[in-house]
């Protein structure tokens, strides 16, 4: 008796594909801690014979062999990387399968309920059709029954349509899904379109002190001794009043070399005492140049 193996679908073959190279690269990276670890034992030895003021041949051997070893872990790290690259490679192929995998299951039920549809069509057509005669092949003619049987057929045929149409507009649907068109196929309602945001014109500049300002209804903030793009309309304000300065002042370079261009991580306190609020800052001086005026 002959026995047939399943055959593997594109993700389960790219995820056996995955496993392997995962083996494979973790037997690469045992390889190179070993020869790293190697590397390391060479440079000691070199190092040794070198203090200890050894001939020019015993350190001749010496480096030719640690330069022998260091080319090893350099082809061996090579090597890791490109195991690295076709991991990462893999990796987008089967998430690309299982989205795939994903669409053609969604289409299959869109296609389903297309079925399912026009298996039920006939039968409510029957049971319609069977309303109209029961009146329409009475002996007896009522008003209200000969409405109603109107009504039924007109219904009848409207549902009938109907069910070409939205049968129509399913398998379509299931089409634009296989495709990868999903938002498409299955109707979802398009957000209202976002007014592009007024751009703001900034400055790269080094912050002395934590800042403060707004820009339409958010609260910005910053640290002290960092990188920050503060709106150009705010810039000389902070000049001024000394809570910023230019990249190639030299206090700047000092100061980067001190603290560095990050600040402190995370963003400053709201009830932070130092911070500097630039928009009341500006407010401030308007008020005094109107008062002046």
């Amino acid at each position: 008796m002959a026995f047939f193996k399943r055959e593997l679908t594109q993700v389960e073959r790219f995820e056996s594909t995955l496993r392997d190279r995962r083996a494979a690269r973790q037997k690469q990276a045992d390889r190179v801690s070993l020869v790293e670890t190697i590397v390391g034992e060479k440079r000691a030895a070199a190092e040794r014979l070198a203090v200890a003021g050894a001939t020019d041949a015993k350190l001749g051997r010496a480096e030719t062999r640690l330069r022998a070893v260091e080319e090893r872990a350099k082809t061996l790290r090579a090597e890791l990387a490109e195991f690295d690259e076709q991991i990462a490679a893999t990796e987008r192929a089967l998430a690309d399968a299982k989205a795939q995998r994903d669409r053609d299951r969604l289409a299959d039920q869109i296609e389903a309920m297309a079925v399912a549809i026009e298996q039920a069509a006939p039968g409510f057509g029957a049971g319609a059709a069977a309303l109209v005669d029961a009146v329409t092949k009475s002996a007896t003619s009522v008003l209200e029954a000969t409405r109603f049987s109107t009504s039924v057929d007109a219904m009848r045929r409207e549902v009938l349509a109907a069910t070409d149409l939205i049968c129509w507009e399913l398998r379509s649907a299931a089409v634009r899904t296989r495709a990868g068109n999903a938002n498409t196929a299955i109707g979802v309602t398009a957000e209202p379109e976002q007014l592009p945001t007024q751009e703001i014109d900034r400055q790269l500049i080094y912050s002395l002190n934590t800042l403060l300002w707004r820009e339409g209804g958010e609260v910005r903030r910053a640290p002290a001794f960092a990188l920050v793009e503060l709106p150009k309309l705010l810039l000389p304000v902070a000049l001024r009043h000394h809570h910023v300065d230019y990249l190639n002042a030299r206090r700047v370079q000092t100061l980067i070399h001190i603290h560095g261009s990050e600040g402190s991580p995370g963003e400053p306190s709201p009830d932070d005492p130092q911070l500097v609020d630039l928009d009341a800052l500006a407010a401030g001086e308007e008020s005094v140049r109107a008062n002046v005026a």
